[in-house]
């Protein structure tokens, strides 16, 4: 082993030019592993740069995701060509950072084994609490707001890959947890109202936040209050399910609730009504209600347009079409989505942007009227040009597949996929210190700094795809860790629709 090492004592032994966009310039050891290719250790994490890739071959590593501690000592590499790895040395102890050739598709396999471990909760994608922070042996499942969300993610993610490769693995791991979300609306009592999550009363951590409900058997208890973010992820995961894996009494089953869940919504006159006879607070879409908030109106068009196509799809119910055509038309629903993307400086909400593109998708997969369709491309084309820059490859996927589009920056939603790190745990990252980065003059809708432009999945704090990818800092204290479902979606669903190869 080649090591490199500084005096303990020196604070700062240099200063590197600008040429290779060093993010920290308190260095404190350089290091050449092979020609054109030079480690820096700095006070604030390591340097690597690849001088052949220019500036996309400056990486940074820095936090608990990679050392375990930020000021470099020393470094030192073992190995060379593709079994080569890095050792750092910081106070705290040393780190090896491994270069493991790997396909997309193996890592996905990483993402499928952790999350049947580590993430799977009566069914549903579960959230994770590490009660040891970064020790995934400490692993526990917990309920979240967002739980039937996440799930039907993972259900598409599934549906995907048994389409794809045929796996009936894969077919087996997209029924449960569409079982999952069917009990989630039978568990309410409430006929089309799917709950937030359900918990086991006694076995499951009790929680405190949020509107809870046990069931008359006393031995469960539901989590109400249900928002539109929900209700976009029942007909997402339905509908993908629905289409590519559901066997003939499946689809009965799923007609059935998507059916409830539907005139739930049109007998209360387009909201979802909770147990309390009142609407949730984001379950609303009418017309007499949608212009109140001007950041929400196209947005909510769109949900609910796409849930009236995605319902008529499955169930051929013609009070659906009939409401949908009156919406669209009448109500100007459809020219209300022309536009439904805010970017407005420190108003962005990255959440929007994920329940539009996952309620574009089922929209423009069974909308044949040409004039809607023209209309409803308009507005995803308009939507993907600002979300462009974030390199987001599910929405890139969602965008080739609704548009028809043959650009849709394929080689950057890899990119983005390789560079999902993974370590998953929301270790505490910090980016504003450094000087490589540009921060937006604006802060982000929660007061937040932001860089200007997107920072590397394995550089920023760990986000699913609602989170702001121009986060500068950010985490949990490794107190949790993501399931990688995240990343399962945009690779299956970018491999069944041969966006991407097999690789």
């Amino acid at each position: 082993m080649r090591v490199w090492r500084s005096p303990r004592e020196t604070r700062s032994s240099g200063r590197l030019a600008g040429s290779c966009g060093a993010s920290w310039n308190e260095i404190t050891v350089i290091a050449e592993q092979a020609p054109g290719i030079v480690w820096i250790g700095t006070t604030r994490g390591a340097i690597r740069y690849e001088e052949r890739l220019g500036a996309r071959g400056v990486q940074y590593f820095a936090s608990r995701r990679w050392l375990p501690d930020d000021r470099v000592t020393a470094i030192g590499f073992e190995g060379s060509g593709l079994q080569a790895a890095v050792w750092i040395e910081t106070p705290a102890g040393a780190a090896r950072i491994e270069f493991r050739p790997m396909t997309l598709q193996e890592k996905a396999r990483v993402f499928e084994d952790r999350v049947r471990a580590r993430h799977v909760r009566h069914g549903l994608t579960a959230s994770s609490h590490l009660r040891v922070p970064g020790d995934v042996s400490t692993n526990r499942t917990v309920s979240s707001d967002n739980d039937g969300l996440w799930t039907a993610m993972y259900v598409a993610a599934e549906s995907f890959r048994y389409k794809a490769t045929g796996e009936v693995e894969a077919r087996a791991f997209a029924r449960q947890g569409i079982e999952a979300l069917e009990r989630l609306e039978s568990i309410s009592g409430i006929p089309g109202f799917p709950a937030r999550s359900f918990i086991e009363i006694g076995r499951d951590d009790e929680v405190r936040d949020g509107e809870w409900h046990d069931t008359p058997d006393g031995k469960w208890r539901w989590k109400g209050d249900t928002s539109s973010d929900e209700i976009v992820g029942h007909y997402f995961g339905y509908s993908v399910y629905y289409d590519l894996v559901a066997d003939e009494a499946e689809k009965r089953k799923i007609r059935e609730v998507v059916a409830r869940i539907t005139d739930h919504i049109v007998d209360h006159g387009f909201h979802l009504v909770d147990l309390d006879g009142k609407p949730t607070r984001w379950g609303w879409w009418a017309p007499e209600e949608i212009w109140t908030d001007p950041d929400e109106t196209g947005l909510r068009a769109l949900h609910l347009l796409s849930h009236l196509k995605a319902a008529y799809h499955v169930t051929e119910n013609p009070r659906y079409q009939a409401a949908y055509t009156e919406l669209a038309t009448k109500h100007r629903y459809a020219q209300l989505t022309r536009n439904q993307k805010i970017n407005v400086p420190g108003h962005v909400n990255h959440s929007d942007d994920e329940l539009a593109f996952l309620s574009y998708y089922p929209l423009l997969r069974y909308e044949t009227d040409p004039a809607l369709v023209a209309t409803y491309r308009e507005s995803l084309e308009r939507s993907w040009q600002i979300e462009r820059p974030e390199h987001n490859p599910l929405w890139n996927f969602i965008y080739a597949a609704g548009a028809g589009a043959a650009e849709f920056d394929r080689a950057q939603s890899i990119e983005t996929l390789e560079r999902i790190p993974i370590d998953l745990v929301s270790w505490t990252i910090v980016n504003s210190h450094r000087l490589d980065l540009a921060v937006d003059p604006a802060s982000d809708r929660f007061r937040r700094r932001q860089a200007l432009s997107v920072l590397a999945p394995d550089e920023r704090p760990m986000l699913k795809w609602n989170g702001n990818p121009y986060e500068l800092d950010g985490g949990g204290g490794g107190q949790g860790e993501d399931d990688g479902a995240f990343f399962l979606l945009p690779y299956w669903m970018g491999r069944y629709h041969r966006f991407i190869g097999d690789m």
